[in-house]
């Protein structure tokens, strides 16, 4: 799948969810709360990791990481669609910074 087509689903997801929030809660969610649900999502990526390596005892774990990784880049694509931030140029444009920084150091 290309990163255009990863954009379009995660949008149409987002707008599904804000249907749901505007029906149950009668309005949507915030970009600030879309920020906050990543960092939800981050806290339980982390555990996930420990698990996957070792440190702690979840079960299915390895399948639970892949879920969880899939949703923490679907919070970013969101807040960078809410944004009108072009993600893609933006992490090639980061990529390529990295590169210059740690090609300075060779």
């Amino acid at each position: 799948m290309r990163f255009s087509e990863m954009m379009e689903r995660a949008v149409q997801a987002r707008k599904q969810y804000a249907k749901f929030e505007k029906e149950k809660y009668g309005a949507n969610w915030t970009n600030e709360e879309l920020a906050l649900g990543l960092v939800g999502d981050v806290g339980d990526l982390v555990k996930l990791v420990m698990a996957v390596n070792g440190k702690r005892e979840i079960e299915n774990a390895r399948e639970k990481l892949e879920h969880e990784l899939a949703d923490c880049l679907w919070s970013v694509m969101v807040l960078a669609d809410a944004h009108e931030i072009d993600l893609e140029r933006a992490f090639a444009r980061t990529m390529d910074e990295l590169a210059q920084r740690l090609h300075a150091n060779d």
